[in-house]
């Protein structure tokens, strides 16, 4: 029999059932869906550096041309971002994510169709920008957030590892279905792994922890007096999460999320994570995601040796980034940006002398480290979001990881033209280590006190 509920408001949140505690809680089958549904999003993330060459060999066309199709995905990857966490709160995570699963699948079939270089540009920029934009980082920081009250940088650590994994289980069988049978048959196994997932996700990915009747995970209950004497929150910051839930429902989504970014842009750290997060999508999908592979093959490398090294770099992503989730739950966030983001840089700044035809022992010593590091930095970004803008965390991360993206795009065009004028990618590469030491003294300049000084948020 279920217990009565305890507020008395329509917040959904009922006391949990006598008798013995469930051995697992919902929380945890939300999080192990949302992994499988960002692994199988991830897909085309290790598509266009494999892809790019046999592209450039059956079409003719330029490093150039390919780099605007990533770029125009990176972008809308990254602008998507903020509206669809509004859209989550407003519609539910299940539709949002569905839909957003099935534009990826889409856009990567239709691919097979293209043979003019504008339809490269509306399949891999514009449907399978707006389909993983809205399975974007920021849907971590979302099921983190509204599920869990405790571990919150474990799980967001846990979740983003979720799209190394998708890369580390695509990425051999792309490159080498691009060898035999062609690049085609790549592109429909990015298709199949993202409209796999969609089944799993109508099942059992719920939209709140209200929709089973319970509260998220690690909050403790409410205690009559508590609720009698005016609805106080919950420990645990359970009401935050409900009060997030409630206003996007009662707001149109587009405006919520330019109200967030109203409020935001007046906090000066807003401007240091996404200055920071812009670096780091240069650095990573940007650069190494999007030109790692042609510029092994500059060099003699083969296209599926490259492949199985990146491969590499995502299976150390995953220990990184939940190694950086639990370090997060411990220790000063913005400490923990300096030190990855100067660490890529030194990596960036040795990675022209790494390349050749084979594999060197410091090669692999490179792409451990930068595995290490590659999205490291989504957890303590998370965190400082969350402390310093409470319920407005989600979709403000959302706006900083349309930062992290827009500096992909343009470290993804930038290196593409300049492979094109020198023939090779040696200033892209040392450019980009010296961004991430301005972005690692950025971080270290974190305000300590910037939660203090929040504009209030309006309902």
């Amino acid at each position: 029999m279920t217990a009565p509920d305890l507020t008395g408001t329509s917040s959904g949140i009922k006391r949990a059932p006598s008798g013995k505690r469930p051995r697992l809680h919902p929380a945890w089958i939300v999080a192990a869906v949302a992994f499988l549904a960002l692994v199988g999003a991830a897909g085309f993330r290790a598509a266009p550096g494999v892809l790019m060459v046999p592209l450039q060999q059956e079409f003719g066309w330029s490093t150039t041309v390919l780099s605007l199709a990533v770029s125009i995905n990176l972008v809308l990857f990254g602008l998507t971002a903020p509206f669809a966490a509004a859209l989550m709160e407003r519609f539910g995570i299940r539709k949002v994510t569905s839909l957003a699963l099935c534009l990826i699948g889409l856009g990567s079939a239709l691919t097979v169709f293209v043979n003019q270089s504008w339809q490269i540009l509306l399949t891999w920029g514009v449907l399978i920008g707006l389909g993983t934009g809205s399975m974007a980082l920021v849907f971590a920081a979302t099921i983190a957030n509204t599920w869990f009250a405790k571990s919150r940088g474990l799980v967001i650590g846990i979740l983003t590892a979720g799209s190394a994994a998708g890369q580390l289980v695509f990425l051999p069988f792309i490159a080498a279905l691009a060898q035999n049978p062609g690049w085609r048959g790549a592109s429909l196994l990015i298709a199949a792994g993202a409209l796999a997932v969609v089944p799993l996700v109508l099942r059992w990915l719920r939209n709140s922890p209200a929709d089973v009747g319970v509260l998220p995970y690690g909050a403790e209950e409410p205690n009559a007096e508590a609720a009698d004497a005016g609805n106080k929150p919950p420990a645990g910051g359970t009401v935050a999460v409900v009060a997030s839930s409630v206003t996007g429902d009662s707001a149109n989504a587009a405006v919520r999320a330019l109200q967030v970014l109203k409020r935001a842009s007046k906090v000066r750290t807003f401007w240091a994570l996404a200055a920071g997060f812009a670096i780091c999508g240069a650095t990573t999908n940007g650069l190494i995601g999007t030109h790692f592979i042609p510029s092994a093959h500059d060099h003699g490398m083969p296209e599926t040796t490259a492949a199985g090294l990146l491969a590499v770099v995502g299976i150390f992503d995953i220990v990184g980034t939940i190694a950086s989730g639990w370090l997060t739950d411990r220790f000063n966030p913005k400490v923990l940006l300096a030190v990855y983001y100067q660490f890529r840089g030194i990596g960036l700044l040795v990675l022209p002398l790494l390349l050749g035809s084979s594999v060197e022992p410091s090669m692999i010593i490179f792409v451990v480290v930068y595995g290490l590091d590659w999205v490291a930095t989504v957890p303590p970004t998370a965190a400082i979001c969350r402390s310093v803008f409470g319920a407005d965390g989600s979709v403000v991360f959302g706006w900083v990881f349309a930062a992290h993206q827009l500096g992909a795009a343009a470290a993804a065009l930038a290196a593409g033209f300049i492979r094109d004028a020198t023939g090779h990618y040696n200033y892209a590469w040392l450019g980009a280590a010296a961004m991430c030491t301005v972005a690692a003294v950025i971080s270290a300049t974190i305000r300590k006190d910037a939660a203090k000084k929040v504009p209030a948020a309006v309902a």
